[in-house]
């Protein structure tokens, strides 16, 4: 088991403009499980790519425990990939191609057998150790590639979507197996997704990436408590913050008839008189259309323990799970789609389509970022 850190970290393919990965500076602690997350073309698959020897390094150093591996080929890094199309040979077993590493290794056959047995113990395989792969399920097939890693015992665990080809149930399933066997083995495990559910359910801290650069790195509950930027504010959460622009004046910035002061250091850190206020879906206080921001629900979505509301609202929105890179691309977002708040409330309540009702931040679940730059304001 060892440490991780990318120092500087850059990669620049040839005939582009922009670093895929820029200035990464990104350390993982040993034995933690940090997922790569952010939206297509961010950079996150290069990181792992560059950490696994699969992509040069511009520019910067890449270290695994007290080694510069920059410069090493793939295979004295001792990583091991597990990758989205599982990889597995046809011709081969269950048991041969979880033990294929090893057989190449000339580890002796006894303790091949021995640790591909108690691999395919962990990842319940046992039964299945005699079948060839068009003979497995999705499911099993990426166990079995997940078992080819670990019989390898190597120091980092590499993993670029794993579950994107499997079935929405199964993937739930699947990742909790991931995350409690990387609990047990207490491996270094960089996961890469563009699934922000699945990054939050899974690791131990979630590494947001967008456009090359690292936006922030934190536990789940800290990116979701206090995002550090409009991006990650509009990235992480499903359904994503609601985000709305506003002046501020005397009182603050008011949204729905109430006004959200702002502190001296809030106002001191403003580069103008805009400010971006946003507000969770379970973060709304529902009152009627007098008493808050008038909104009419346009769809009712109901999952049993928790409903949400859609709403329509003439006041101009910001944001959405990948809109929200800055307050004026949000801005013209918001000026070709219909501006919808998005409401949590408990289960099976009575609200219908077409209804019209009121919304209230609730004191403490208001958010506040500089309009100009997308900062979230201190305090």
């Amino acid at each position: 088991m060892a440490t991780v850190s990318f120092r500087q970290a850059t990669r620049l393919y040839p005939g582009t403009e922009r670093p895929a990965v820029d200035r990464l500076e990104l350390d993982v602690q040993d034995g933690e499980f940090l997922v790569l997350v952010g939206p297509s073309g961010c950079g996150k698959s290069t990181t792992l790519r560059m950490l696994a020897g699969l992509e040069g390094v511009d520019q910067g150093e890449v270290w695994i425990g007290d080694r510069d591996v920059t410069e090493l080929a793939p295979k004295d890094r001792d990583i091991a990939m597990v990758f989205q199309s599982y990889a597995l040979y046809p011709h081969m077993t269950v048991a041969e191609n979880i033990g294929f590493h090893l057989k190449i290794k000339r580890v002796p056959k006894a303790e091949r057998v021995e640790r591909v047995h108690e691999a395919a113990r962990l990842l319940d395989l046992e039964p299945f150790l005699d079948r060839k792969p068009a003979k497995l399920s999705g499911g099993q097939r990426q166990r079995v590639a997940m078992g080819r890693a670990i019989v390898r015992r190597p120091q980092v665990f590499c993993m670029d979507e794993p579950l994107s080809n499997l079935d929405a149930k199964l993937r739930v399933q699947t990742r909790t197996q991931i995350a409690s066997l990387q609990r047990r083995l207490a491996v270094t495990t960089i996961y890469v997704t563009h699934d922000q559910v699945e990054a939050m359910t899974m690791g131990d801290r979630v590494a947001v990436l967008r456009d090359g650069l690292l936006q922030q790195c934190d536990t789940p509950i800290g990116l979701y408590g206090r995002p550090v930027n409009l991006f990650v504010a509009g990235f992480i959460g499903s359904p994503a913050m609601n985000l709305l622009p506003t002046s501020v004046g005397a009182d603050g910035a008011v949204v729905g008839g109430q006004a959200i002061p702002l502190t001296p250091a809030q106002r001191a850190a403003l580069t103008g008189d805009q400010v971006v206020v946003g507000v969770r879906p379970e973060g709304w206080e529902v009152t009627s259309a007098e008493e808050g921001l008038p909104v009419t629900i346009e769809v009712v979505e109901e999952l049993g323990s928790d409903q949400f509301l859609f709403c329509s609202t003439t006041v101009a929105l910001l944001g959405g799970a990948e809109s929200a890179e800055s307050a004026e691309s949000a801005e013209s977002e918001s000026e070709t789609a219909p501006p919808t708040l998005t409401v949590r409330v408990p289960g099976m309540s009575p609200f219908r389509r077409a209804e019209r009702i009121g919304l209230r931040p609730q004191p403490g679940s208001v958010h506040l970022f500089d309009a100009a730059t997308g900062g979230r304001l201190p305090g």
